[in-house]
C-alpha cells in the first residue's frame, strides 16, 4: 500500500529509557527500590517467529502477546517492525492482555517504522486477452468484493440507471429483465441491483430471471422490502417497494457491464477475476490485492491497553457478498436474519464489520494510526466500551464509515452503557466509497461522547451522527446525554452525485439533554442538491435539550440549522454566522437567536472560529460579495404572495414564484453596470424551474446580452460562470412554465 508522508505521517513515541548517574555519592539502597521500573519491551515483526521477543529475535504479534501476559508490576511495550502483517485471523486482545496495578499495554510501531496489519491477498497469475481485459484465477474461500490494483481502488463492473418504469419493484422481486439485457447475461446471478432511497442504499444479488422477471437473495430483499414489522419507524416509505422508489441507480458485476478502465468483474463460478486496466496499468507487474480477512484486531474486554502509530488495511466486510446482502437502514447499518423481533426503532441493526473492534474496553486508545483501503469500517467501539479514544488518525478510502460509537439499545444495563468516549483530532476522507449510506462518525445511545476536532471531507452522506430511535415510544427516555460535537471541520459532505438525501454535515436524533454542538465549520453540505433536503445541522426527529452554538455554516443545500419535528424540545440555537438563514426551531421552548445570518462576507471572527477548526487547523472558504442583494427584483407574474423580491433577501429558505406561462422571467437590475464573474441560481423547494436562459446585459432591453442555457432543472445552486460587464440579469423560461428561485447571488468578477 502507499504510504502518505508530511502531514499524514503517523506519530511514533520512542521507547522510554532509565538513566541512573552517581557522581561522587553513593544512591542510598532505599532509593533504588523505590524507583519504577521501565517499561518491558517486547519486539514483533511480520515474519518474526523467535521466541525472545527481543531486536535481533522477534516474535510474531501473537507470540508477543503471550510473552506480554507474564510480565507485571511494570508497563508493556510491543514495538512492532517495520512491514506488512499479512493478518488470515484478527489478533486477539482479551482482559488477560490488559495493562494491571495501573500500568498499561502498549501496542506501537518501532521508532522509524510503519507497520501494517493487511487482511489482502495477491492474487497473481495475470494473463490477458484480445478485449485487453486480463483475468486471474482466485484462491478457495476468497471473494473479491473490492479489489486494488498498486493501492488504487477498482471499481466493481456497473450499468447505468434504469427507470421503475422499467424495472418496477415490489415485494417479491423486480420487472426489467428483458429491457436491460439482463435476461441474455452469460451469468445474470452473479449481478446486483444497487437501489438508493433517500437516506438508504440497498445491495441485492440476483438469484433468478424468469421471462422479464428478476428475483433477489433472500433474506436481503424481503428486507429491503415493506412489511417486515421490523425495520422503523412505521410511518417510514423508503423501502424498495415503496413510492419513494425511483429505480435501480444501478446494476454492477457482471461481465456484460465491463467497458471502462478500472473496472473488475468476479465470476463465482469460474473463481475467477476480470479486469479492464487503467492507462499505464501493467498488470504483470501489478500488486493487486483483494480484501479476505475481516476483522484484524479485536479488543474484547480489556483495559489499559494503547493502539499507537498501526496501519490497518484491506480488511473484509463479508456480510454483503452473503443472501443477506446489503438492506441498509441508515448511517451504514443493515437489517439483517430471516425473522427477528417486532421493532421500529432500529434496536437490531447490524453495524458493519471494522478493521479494528474494541467490545466492552475500558481505558483503551487508539492513536497516531492509519485505516486506509478497507472493504468495511475503519474502528467500531460496542458492548459498553468506556473511557476510550481514537485519536490522530487518518481514515481514508473505506467501503463503510470512519468510526462506530456505541450501540443501538436505548437502556441498556449499566455494563453495557457507552460512557465518556472521545473522537478526537482525526481526519476522515472518502468514507462511504461502497455503501454510501454510511457515514463518517456514527455515535447511538452515548453519554458524555466527545467528538472535537476532526476534519471530515468528500463522503456521500451525513458527516457526524449522534443518537439514534426516530422518536418511537420504546426509545423516548435514554441514556443519550451530555455529548459534545465541538471544534469539527466538515466540508463537501452529502455528496449529490451519491443519490443519499435527508441528512446534515452534522445529524442528532433522540432526547440528549446537555448535549453541545458549537465551533463546527461547515461548509458544502449538499450544494448543488437535487432536492430540498441536506442541511447543516440538522436536529432531526425527537432531537432535544441540544444547544447550537457558535458555529461557522456555509454553502448548504438546504437548511444551516433543521428542527422540522414539532415534538422536539428546548432546542436553542445561538450566536451562530451563516449565509442564509433558516425557520424559526420547532418544538416546545425551542429558540433561535443572536445569529449572525445572510451573511455575504464571513467577518473576521467567524473566519478565527473556521480557521481553528479540524484536526490541523485551516483557512475557512470566504463567501463571495453578491451584488444582486442591493438590487431591484421584478418579474413577469407573480403567484400569490411569492414576490421576486425573495430571491435577493439573503435567504435560501424563502421563494419567488410566477405564474405559468411562455417566457415566465425574473430578473434583477443591479443599479449600474458592473463586471459580473458568477451568477448562482438556486432552484425553489419544489425545484420548478427547468430549461431556461440566463441573460446578462448592460441594456434593459437586453438587446446586448450575453446569454448562458441551461437543460433540465436547476439545481440548489446551479452555478454559471461569466465575464461581462452588466446591469440586468434575467432567468427566462425557454418554454411555457413557471420560474420560481429560492435565492439567485451575483458576484462581481474576481480581481
Amino acid at each position: 500500500m502507499k504510504r502518505h508522508q508530511s502531514a499524514w505521517k503517523r506519530p511514533h513515541i520512542a521507547a522510554a529509557a532509565l538513566a541512573v548517574a552517581t557522581v561522587g555519592a553513593v544512591i542510598a539502597p532505599q532509593s533504588a527500590a523505590q524507583a519504577a521500573p521501565g517499561p518491558k519491551i517486547l519486539h514483533a515483526a511480520p515474519k518474526g517467529s523467535g521466541e525472545s521477543c527481543t531486536a535481533t529475535r522477534p516474535c510474531s504479534p501473537q507470540a508477543a502477546r503471550d510473552a506480554a501476559r507474564t510480565v507485571s508490576g511494570r508497563d508493556v511495550r510491543v514495538e512492532l517492525a517495520d512491514g506488512t502483517y499479512e493478518m488470515s485471523e484478527p489478533l486477539k486482545l482479551g482482559a488477560a492482555d490488559s495493562g494491571r496495578d495501573g500500568h498499561t499495554v502498549t501496542w506501537t510501531a518501532a521508532r522509524g517504522a510503519e507497520p501494517v496489519f493487511s487482511g489482502g491477498r495477491q492474487l497473481k497469475g495475470w494473463s490477458e486477452a484480445a478485449d485487453g481485459t486480463w483475468t486471474a484465477d482466485v484462491p478457495e474461500g476468497v471473494t473479491p468484493r473490492q479489489l486494488f490494483v498498486d493501492g488504487e481502488r477498482a471499481v466493481r463492473a456497473l450499468g447505468a440507471a434504469c427507470a421503475p418504469s422499467t424495472c418496477d419493484a415490489t415485494k417479491t422481486g423486480m420487472t426489467g429483465a428483458t429491457a436491460t439485457g439482463i435476461a441474455t447475461w452469460k451469468r445474470p446471478t452473479g449481478a446486483e441491483a444497487v437501489i438508493k432511497i433517500r437516506w438508504r442504499d440497498y445491495h441485492c444479488r440476483i438469484t433468478g430471471v424468469e421471462g422479464d422477471n428478476l428475483t433477489f437473495a433472500q433474506p436481503c430483499w424481503t428486507n429491503s422490502a415493506s412489511g417486515t414489522d421490523r425495520t422503523g419507524p412505521a410511518w417510514d416509505s423508503t423501502t424498495v417497494d415503496s413510492s419513494r422508489y425511483s429505480g435501480v441507480a444501478f446494476f454492477e458485476n457482471a461481465r456484460e457491464l465491463l467497458d471502462k478502465p478500472g473496472e473488475f468483474v468476479w465470476d463465482a463460478d469460474d473463481r475467477t477475476v476480470t479486469y479492464l486496466p487503467r492507462k499505464g496499468e501493467e498488470m504483470r507487474d501489478a500488486r493487486v490485492l483483494t480484501p479476505v480477512t475481516e476483522r484484524l484486531m479485536v479488543v474484547d474486554g480489556a483495559h489499559d491497553l494503547r493502539v499507537q502509530g498501526i496501519g490497518f488495511a484491506y480488511a473484509a466486510y463479508g456480510q454483503p457478498s452473503t443472501d443477506e446482502g446489503y438492506a441498509g437502514t441508515q448511517a451504514g447499518l443493515t437489517l439483517t436474519g430471516a425473522t427477528g423481533p417486532v421493532d421500529h426503532a432500529g434496536r437490531h441493526y447490524t453495524k458493519p464489520s471494522a478493521a479494528l473492534t474494541v467490545r466492552g474496553g475500558r481505558h483503551v486508545t487508539v492513536t497516531g494510526s492509519e485505516f486506509t483501503h478497507l472493504g468495511g469500517a475503519g474502528v467500531v467501539l460496542e458492548a459498553g466500551t468506556k473511557d476510550t479514544s481514537v485519536t490522530r488518525s487518518r481514515f481514508t478510502d473505506l467501503s463503510s464509515g470512519a468510526v462506530y460509537v456505541g450501540d443501538t439499545e436505548p437502556k441498556p444495563d449499566a455494563e453495557l452503557a457507552g460512557e465518556r468516549n472521545t473522537v478526537a483530532y482525526n481526519t476522515i476522507r472518502r468514507t462511504g466509497v461502497e455503501y454510501t449510506d454510511a457515514v463518517g462518525i456514527w455515535a447511538g445511545y452515548e453519554a458524555e461522547l466527545s467528538v472535537d476536532h476532526n476534519t471530515l471531507d468528500d463522503l456521500p452522506y451525513s458527516g457526524i451522527s449522534v443518537g439514534w430511535g426516530w422518536n418511537q415510544p420504546e426509545v423516548q427516555k435514554s441514556v443519550l446525554r451530555d455529548n459534545r460535537i465541538t471544534n469539527n471541520r466538515i466540508t463537501n459532505v452529502m455528496r449529490v452525485e451519491h443519490a443519499q438525501h435527508d441528512g446534515g454535515a452534522i445529524y442528532t436524533q433522540g432526547a440528549q439533554p446537555g448535549t453541545v454542538v458549537s465551533g463546527n465549520y461547515i461548509n458544502r453540505s449538499a450544494y448543488g442538491n437535487t432536492e430540498r433536503d441536506g442541511n447543516g445541522i440538522y436536529l432531526d426527529e425527537q432531537s432535544s435539550y441540544i444547544r447550537v452554538e457558535g458555529n461557522v455554516i456555509t454553502r448548504i443545500g438546504y437548511k444551516w440549522v433543521s428542527n422540522w419535528a414539532d415534538y422536539g424540545i428546548q432546542n436553542h440555537a445561538t450566536g451562530n454566522w451563516t449565509d442564509t438563514d433558516a425557520p424559526a426551531l420547532t418544538g416546545t421552548g425551542s429558540t433561535m437567536k443572536d445569529n449572525h445570518t445572510k451573511l455575504d462576507r464571513l467577518p473576521s471572527k467567524a473566519l478565527a472560529v473556521a480557521a481553528r477548526a479540524g484536526a490541523h487547523g485551516a483557512a475557512a472558504e470566504q463567501l463571495r460579495p453578491d451584488l444582486a442583494r442591493a438590487g431591484a427584483a421584478s418579474q413577469s407574474s407573480t403567484d400569490g404572495t411569492a414576490e421576486a423580491a425573495y430571491a435577493t433577501d439573503g435567504d435560501t429558505s424563502t421563494d419567488t414564484r410566477t405564474l405559468s406561462e411562455p417566457g415566465a422571467w425574473w430578473q434583477v437590475d443591479l443599479g449600474e453596470a458592473r463586471r459580473v464573474g458568477q451568477v448562482e441560481v438556486w432552484n425553489n423547494t419544489s425545484m420548478t424551474t427547468a430549461d431556461f436562459d440566463v441573460q446578462i446585459a448592460r441594456t434593459a432591453d437586453f438587446s446586448d446580452a450575453t446569454t448562458l442555457h441551461v437543460t433540465g432543472r436547476s439545481l440548489r445552486p446551479t452555478l454559471l460562470d461569466t465575464d461581462a460587464e452588466a446591469r440586468y440579469i434575467r432567468i427566462k423560461l425557454t418554454g411555457t412554465g413557471r420560474v420560481a428561485l429560492a435565492h439567485v447571488l451575483v458576484h462581481p468578477a474576481r480581481t
